[in-house]
């Protein structure tokens, strides 16, 4: 295979560490990637979303396949753009249509398929401009708290928790009249919140079938104990100890089950990952929302964690057999932390100088997210700069190890949580 990765982050990183792992990978592409990705193939400076760039780029390099690594590409319609153009329809796209995309580019569309199929979730009402009077009203006899929710993506930002009706409501009109999230927010969903711990849980699927891959638990917000504003994800353990057999057995039948079959009912075109953030709320799990891709930082506890060849899981996509397949986990306990830059997830300054990246390991892995290279040195270029992930037989053990490295390695203005996996160990 000749491949093209879409993306720059930590996840991409770590997919094209575990695709090169693979004998049927002849060369690997990353469109733009990073310092990280770098060590694994060949970077190539076209952004994620400019398809033409990309056709051209595929059709000049007699690319084989395409993996999208983040949503914005998928939700673009880039399958469709592959399947629509008789020069490239022969080259696979790792990941669902645009309409499928929407799962995660619309709250509204997801909401209203889990409903269709009977998937546990939290009671919403949808709203916009024309209802937006029957919204204010709907606010204002809510229980609290309220979640409101930008239909559309809005970079992880667009869901808001409020206690006070009246603060929910300037928020409301601030998403749907004032574009506060530019027109993600011309839709708004009102949830009911639910109380519990969060867990993410991934299948690969090729619209009809499905293989569950290792569970995690990311760490979404900025400060210690769950504290402050909310990021891209600061870090994540894979498995979630709480998600036992008996939880994983309610997961498959009441939420993975039916996505997938009610995707196959209703002949929406599926190829790739599903991500299904999750609640379990006493015992029992809810969806929170779904994604059309790996999670970050997810993907750096699960590819360690899983021990199939990922391109072999892919052909099996393609070739519509992975149902023959059988997914193989490391039985070690993986745990990752993310090094980001000082400030974020607000302003926040790039091209410092990082140092003391070490080796990798059987143990331990340091993937690069917002990294770039500069005359032989590395420098930050993003908010989140690094994760590293430790395989160890304990939690403990490997969240040591972890902070170890985190303490280790060294850029001006670092910063990173000291109590990723606190709730369990």
């Amino acid at each position: 295979m000749k491949i093209l990765l879409l993306g720059s982050g930590g996840r991409e990183h770590a997919l094209a560490w575990k695709m090169t792992q693979s004998t049927l990978c002849e060369q690997l592409f990353i469109a733009p990637g990073n310092a990280g990705t770098a060590q694994h193939g060949q970077n190539v400076d076209i952004a994620v979303s400019d398809f033409e760039k990309i056709k051209a780029f595929c059709l000049e390099n007699a690319i084989t396949l395409v993996v999208p690594g983040s949503e914005e590409p998928l939700v673009k319609g880039i399958y469709d753009f592959f399947q629509q153009d008789e020069a490239l329809k022969h080259i696979p796209v790792m990941g669902p249509s645009a309409y499928a995309a929407q799962l995660e580019g619309s709250k509204a569309f997801a909401k209203q398929f889990m409903s269709r199929h009977n998937i546990p979730t939290a009671a919403y009402r949808e709203f916009d401009e024309s209802t937006y009077e029957e919204g204010v009203a709907y606010l204002r006899q809510h229980t609290t708290p309220i979640v409101l929710k930008a239909d559309g993506l809005a970079a992880g930002k667009g869901v808001v928790i409020l206690e006070d009706r009246e603060a929910a409501v300037t928020e409301f009109t601030q998403m749907i009249r004032e574009a506060k999230f530019g027109d993600a927010s011309k839709k708004v969903v009102v949830e009911q919140f639910l109380s519990g711990i969060e867990l993410s849980v991934f299948v690969l699927t090729d619209g009809k079938s499905y293989q569950l891959l290792p569970s995690a638990k990311d760490y979404k917000r900025i400060g210690e104990g769950d504290t402050g504003l909310n990021t891209g994800g600061m870090g994540a353990v894979s498995p979630v100890p709480f998600a036992d057999k008996v939880f994983m057995d309610q997961v498959i039948e009441q939420v993975v089950k039916p996505t997938v079959d009610g995707l196959a009912k209703e002949n929406i075109v599926y190829n790739g990952f599903i991500f299904f953030g999750l609640i379990n709320v006493d015992g029992a799990p809810f969806v929170i929302e779904y994604n059309c891709r790996m999670g970050d930082p997810e993907t750096e506890v699960v590819m360690p964690r899983l021990q199939n060849d990922l391109l072999e899981l892919f052909q099996s996509v393609i070739d519509g057999k992975l149902s023959a397949q059988k997914i193989y986990e490391d039985s070690r306990v993986a745990t990752t932390v993310m090094l980001v830059a000082g400030g974020y997830p607000e302003a926040y300054e790039k091209g410092k100088v990082i140092t003391n990246i070490p080796a990798p390991t059987q143990d331990q892995l340091v993937f690069q997210a917002g990294t770039k290279a500069s005359g032989g040195e590395i420098l930050t270029n993003g908010g989140r700069v690094l994760t590293i992930t430790s395989l160890a037989s304990d939690l403990g053990i490997a969240l040591s190890h972890s902070r170890q490295t985190a303490e280790s390695i060294d850029f001006e203005g670092k910063y990173y949580r000291r109590d990723i996996g606190f709730e369990f160990v």
